[in-house]
């Protein structure tokens, strides 16, 4: 007797231990979007921010003049990072990498004084970009403003592009992964219908009917979260101690966030497909437990 007690609970609880498979292996795939779409946004973010802009000052300007507009620039909201490049520093790169001195054959230095502006990636559009060149050429001491446009509009255009097609795919897979939660927890409900149906038949209030089920939904949906949780985590920590360089598009602040949205759709999820299946089977009539 004891042994087919055992091998009945068996059996009564493998549907839930399936279910949870089920469940993890969807919030899995979940995961991986959320977290391809961050990994995604954070490439997007860096090349948008490595864009370079040079700009050079005119040949009268004096050394105090060039740290003063040096300065004012550093202090631009636009700006990520500047580099200055003086006369002397510019005409040392030359000979470096020409292996040549222009003054030997000029008498003078010819390379005028420099900025390398490095923009956050609000302002890395290509209107933007625009508006803040011509603001740059309206200062006086500004002889041009250098930037390849045609880069930047083709970056543009093909992050705008990927980012479109993530978006869709993202869409669709949380489509799906939605349909599959909500098939298996009715599939789930429904086993019990014959249950359900005596405690509404007894006088049960529906909220008491319901209450073990939501209890039983929330432990899955934590359970089956934290699992898929640890399965995105730890090849993703592997990843960052083999090479700490991926820490730059998998901060921990996205880990984070991945692990939370997981956790939150998964409860979420589950709560509602219960809810909904069990409000379902209590409005069952006789004959429909047996369709």
């Amino acid at each position: 007797m004891k042994k087919r007690g055992r091998k009945s609970s068996v059996w009564m609880k493998l549907p839930t231990v399936v279910s949870m498979i089920s469940s993890t292996m969807v919030l899995v795939l979940l995961g991986m979007v959320v977290l391809f779409a961050l990994t995604a946004r954070e490439l997007s973010r860096s090349m948008r921010e490595s864009l370079v802009i040079t700009v050079v000052l005119q040949d009268d300007v004096s050394e105090p003049d060039a740290m003063a507009l040096r300065d004012a620039l550093s202090m631009a909201p636009y700006v990520k990072q500047l580099h200055y490049i003086s006369r002397e520093q510019a005409l040392e790169e030359q000979r470096q990498s020409m292996d040549l001195d222009p003054t030997e054959f000029l008498g003078e230095n010819p390379f005028a004084i420099s900025m390398e502006l490095t923009l956050y990636e609000p302002y890395s559009s290509s209107d933007s970009l625009l508006v803040i060149s011509d603001a740059l050429k309206r200062d006086k001491s500004v002889a041009d403003v250098l930037y390849q446009k045609d880069l930047v509009d083709n970056l543009n255009l093909n992050l705008n592009r990927a980012s479109v097609v993530l978006l869709v795919v993202a869409v669709l897979l949380i489509i799906i992964s939605m349909s599959l939660i909500n098939n298996m927890v009715r599939m789930l409900i429904f086993n019990r219908r014959f249950n359900i149906y005596t405690m509404k038949l007894v006088g049960a209030r529906w909220s008491f009917v319901r209450r073990p089920f939501m209890l039983r939904a929330v432990g899955m949906g934590i359970g089956s979260a934290l699992i898929a949780d640890v399965l995105l985590i730890a090849p993703v920590q592997w990843l960052l101690s083999y090479d700490a360089s991926f820490s730059v598009y998998l901060p921990l602040r996205n880990i984070g966030i991945m692990a939370g949205s997981v956790l939150l759709f998964g409860l979420t999820l589950m709560l509602v497909c219960t809810y909904v299946s069990v409000t379902r089977v209590l409005r069952f009539r006789e004959s429909d437990l047996y369709q």
